[in-house]
């Protein structure tokens, strides 16, 4: 396989982007469902029929999120990334580069915890938990870093996002 570098992210690359982001912000939102359940199975009492509901998705959106993810690293492999933008420093880069590889990271380690915490080792589960503050953490940075872009460098980092280049250079 050829690795090609994009002028401009595919709009595969953009689509599992938002997939993705979709799927975490679920999980942020409705994943104390899971913990709900699990602790009302704990103490053998009944779950709310919307806990139930939301705690299956939880599980399937987590598996979701672990195969868009596998899928997207290896389309990184496959068409690589754009370059960075001329305006662009060096710390920014690196930072860059730091964020993405632990969003990276935490998108695989967390579904895998979670499951390990569902079958193997329930203790897990505290440390799946830690997840939801990493995450905020992570993704607020990044939304930061995406609106300085926009609004202070105006170096279009932003636009690559939400528009697919197509061309490879």
């Amino acid at each position: 396989m050829q690795n090609r570098q994009l002028a401009g992210y595919s709009g595969l690359q953009i689509g599992l982007h938002w997939l993705i982001a979709a799927l975490v912000f679920f999980q942020l939102v409705f994943g104390e469902s899971m913990t709900t359940v699990v602790d009302a199975n704990a103490e053998g009492t009944a779950a709310s029929p919307a806990d139930i509901a939301f705690s299956t998705a939880h599980y399937w959106f987590g598996l979701s999120i672990l195969a868009l993810v596998a899928m997207r690293l290896a389309l990184r492999l496959v068409q690589g990334v754009p370059p960075k933008t001329n305006e662009t420093s060096t710390w920014m880069s690196l930072a860059a580069k730091l964020v993405h590889w632990l969003f990276y990271g935490l998108l695989i380690a967390v579904p895998v915890v979670g499951l390990l915490a569902l079958y193997v080792a329930p203790d897990l589960g505290d440390i799946h938990a830690l997840a939801k503050p990493a995450f905020i953490i992570l993704i607020s940075l990044h939304v930061i870093a995406a609106l300085f872009h926009q609004l202070v460098l105006k170096d279009g980092t932003l636009k690559r996002m939400f528009v697919s280049s197509g061309r490879t250079r």
